[in-house]
Protein backbone atom coordinates (compact mmCIF):
# COMPACT_ATOMS: atom_id res chain seq x y z
CA UNK A 1 0.00 0.00 0.00
CA UNK A 2 1.04 4.12 -0.76
CA UNK A 3 -0.09 6.60 1.02
CA UNK A 4 -0.67 9.51 -1.29
CA UNK A 5 1.95 12.88 -1.33
CA UNK A 6 -0.75 14.57 0.55
CA UNK A 7 -0.82 12.12 3.42
CA UNK A 8 3.28 12.09 3.83
CA UNK A 9 3.30 15.68 3.58
CA UNK A 10 0.36 16.20 5.82
CA UNK A 11 1.93 14.06 8.82
CA UNK A 12 5.08 15.89 7.87
CA UNK A 13 3.93 19.17 8.23
CA UNK A 14 1.91 18.97 11.28
CA UNK A 15 5.33 17.10 12.70
CA UNK A 16 7.20 20.26 11.70
CA UNK A 17 4.68 22.65 13.41
CA UNK A 18 4.63 20.49 16.72
CA UNK A 19 8.01 20.51 16.84
CA UNK A 20 9.68 24.14 15.91
CA UNK A 21 6.47 26.38 16.61
CA UNK A 22 6.81 26.04 19.98
CA UNK A 23 3.22 26.93 20.44
CA UNK A 24 3.40 30.09 18.23
CA UNK A 25 1.30 30.32 14.87
CA UNK A 26 3.96 28.59 11.86
CA UNK A 27 4.14 30.12 8.67
CA UNK A 28 3.87 28.12 5.13
CA UNK A 29 7.05 29.46 3.82
CA UNK A 30 9.16 28.10 7.22
CA UNK A 31 7.27 24.88 6.96
CA UNK A 32 8.26 24.41 2.86
CA UNK A 33 11.60 25.95 4.18
CA UNK A 34 12.15 22.84 6.58
CA UNK A 35 10.46 20.33 4.80
CA UNK A 36 11.22 20.87 1.38
CA UNK A 37 7.55 20.80 0.41
CA UNK A 38 6.14 24.05 -1.75
CA UNK A 39 4.24 26.36 -0.25
CA UNK A 40 1.41 26.03 -3.21
CA UNK A 41 0.98 22.63 -2.09
CA UNK A 42 1.31 22.77 1.28
CA UNK A 43 -1.76 25.27 1.22
CA UNK A 44 -3.76 22.58 -0.40
CA UNK A 45 -2.67 20.42 2.57
CA UNK A 46 -3.71 22.88 5.31
CA UNK A 47 -7.02 23.46 3.83
CA UNK A 48 -8.25 19.88 4.03
CA UNK A 49 -6.51 19.69 7.62
CA UNK A 50 -8.33 23.07 8.60
CA UNK A 51 -11.81 21.58 7.75
CA UNK A 52 -10.37 18.36 9.41
CA UNK A 53 -10.15 20.36 12.78
CA UNK A 54 -6.61 19.44 13.08
CA UNK A 55 -5.54 22.90 12.20
CA UNK A 56 -6.25 26.38 12.72
CA UNK A 57 -4.69 29.44 11.44
CA UNK A 58 -4.66 33.41 11.92
CA UNK A 59 -4.14 35.68 8.83
CA UNK A 60 -1.49 38.55 8.95
CA UNK A 61 2.03 39.26 9.46
CA UNK A 62 2.68 37.54 12.90
CA UNK A 63 -0.20 34.73 11.98
CA UNK A 64 0.46 31.34 10.58
CA UNK A 65 -1.00 27.75 10.99
CA UNK A 66 -1.23 25.73 14.66
CA UNK A 67 -2.55 23.02 16.14
CA UNK A 68 -6.08 22.65 17.00
CA UNK A 69 -5.36 20.20 19.44
CA UNK A 70 -2.70 19.32 21.99
CA UNK A 71 0.02 17.01 19.76
CA UNK A 72 -0.60 13.90 21.84
CA UNK A 73 -4.47 14.43 20.91
CA UNK A 74 -3.24 14.13 17.10
CA UNK A 75 -2.75 10.88 15.75
CA UNK A 76 -1.55 9.96 12.72
CA UNK A 77 -4.45 7.99 11.43
CA UNK A 78 -6.35 11.87 11.63
CA UNK A 79 -3.86 13.42 9.66
CA UNK A 80 -4.32 10.25 6.84
CA UNK A 81 -8.49 10.50 7.05
CA UNK A 82 -8.29 14.03 6.13
CA UNK A 83 -6.38 13.56 3.25
CA UNK A 84 -7.26 10.48 1.95
CA UNK A 85 -11.33 8.47 1.64
CA UNK A 86 -10.08 5.26 3.53
CA UNK A 87 -7.01 3.89 5.16
CA UNK A 88 -8.04 0.68 3.78
CA UNK A 89 -5.25 -0.86 1.34
CA UNK A 90 -8.04 -1.73 -1.33
CA UNK A 91 -11.55 0.00 -1.93
CA UNK A 92 -13.35 -3.03 -2.49
CA UNK A 93 -12.74 -3.81 1.64
CA UNK A 94 -14.15 -1.21 2.25
CA UNK A 95 -16.17 1.73 -0.81
CA UNK A 96 -16.04 5.16 0.06
CA UNK A 97 -19.29 6.49 0.63
CA UNK A 98 -21.57 6.74 -2.75
CA UNK A 99 -19.39 4.37 -4.32
CA UNK A 100 -21.11 0.42 -5.41
CA UNK A 101 -20.15 -2.35 -3.20
CA UNK A 102 -18.12 -4.88 -4.56
CA UNK A 103 -20.02 -7.05 -6.24
CA UNK A 104 -17.74 -9.89 -4.93
CA UNK A 105 -18.07 -9.08 -1.31
CA UNK A 106 -20.11 -12.33 -0.08
CA UNK A 107 -17.49 -14.74 -1.55
CA UNK A 108 -14.49 -13.17 -1.86
CA UNK A 109 -11.95 -14.21 0.62
CA UNK A 110 -9.28 -11.80 -0.36
CA UNK A 111 -11.60 -8.93 1.01
CA UNK A 112 -11.42 -10.08 4.20
CA UNK A 113 -7.76 -10.58 3.88
CA UNK A 114 -7.34 -6.63 3.10
CA UNK A 115 -9.87 -5.98 5.34
CA UNK A 116 -8.17 -7.00 7.92
CA UNK A 117 -5.50 -5.37 6.55
CA UNK A 118 -6.87 -2.11 6.85
CA UNK A 119 -8.06 -2.82 10.58
CA UNK A 120 -4.21 -3.51 11.45
CA UNK A 121 -3.01 -0.64 10.05
CA UNK A 122 -5.56 1.47 11.21
CA UNK A 123 -5.08 0.51 14.74
CA UNK A 124 -1.07 1.72 13.81
CA UNK A 125 -1.65 4.85 12.60
CA UNK A 126 -4.16 5.54 15.75
CA UNK A 127 -1.31 5.05 18.22
CA UNK A 128 1.47 7.05 16.95
CA UNK A 129 0.96 10.64 18.12
CA UNK A 130 2.60 13.55 16.98
CA UNK A 131 3.92 14.02 20.16
CA UNK A 132 5.32 10.19 20.05
CA UNK A 133 6.92 11.56 16.42
CA UNK A 134 8.10 14.57 18.07
CA UNK A 135 10.20 12.08 21.11
CA UNK A 136 11.49 10.33 17.90
CA UNK A 137 12.98 13.65 16.35
CA UNK A 138 14.84 14.46 19.69
CA UNK A 139 15.93 10.92 19.88
CA UNK A 140 17.14 10.99 16.22
CA UNK A 141 19.17 14.33 17.40
CA UNK A 142 17.05 16.44 15.21
CA UNK A 143 17.43 20.15 15.89
CA UNK A 144 14.38 22.70 16.17
CA UNK A 145 14.47 24.95 14.52
CA UNK A 146 13.19 28.61 15.17
CA UNK A 147 10.69 30.32 12.97
CA UNK A 148 12.95 33.39 11.83
CA UNK A 149 10.66 36.10 12.18
CA UNK A 150 11.57 35.62 16.06
CA UNK A 151 15.38 35.85 15.73
CA UNK A 152 16.44 39.12 17.07
CA UNK A 153 20.17 40.22 16.55
CA UNK A 154 21.58 43.32 18.31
Amino acid sequence: MRLSTKSRYGVRAIFDIAYHSGGLPTQIKEISRRQGITPRYLEQIFQKLKRAGIVKSIRGPKGGYYLARKAEKIVVSDIIRAMEESIEPVFCARPPKGRKKCRRESHCVAQLVWREAGQRLSAYFDSISIERMCSMAKELGIEKQLDHRFMYFI
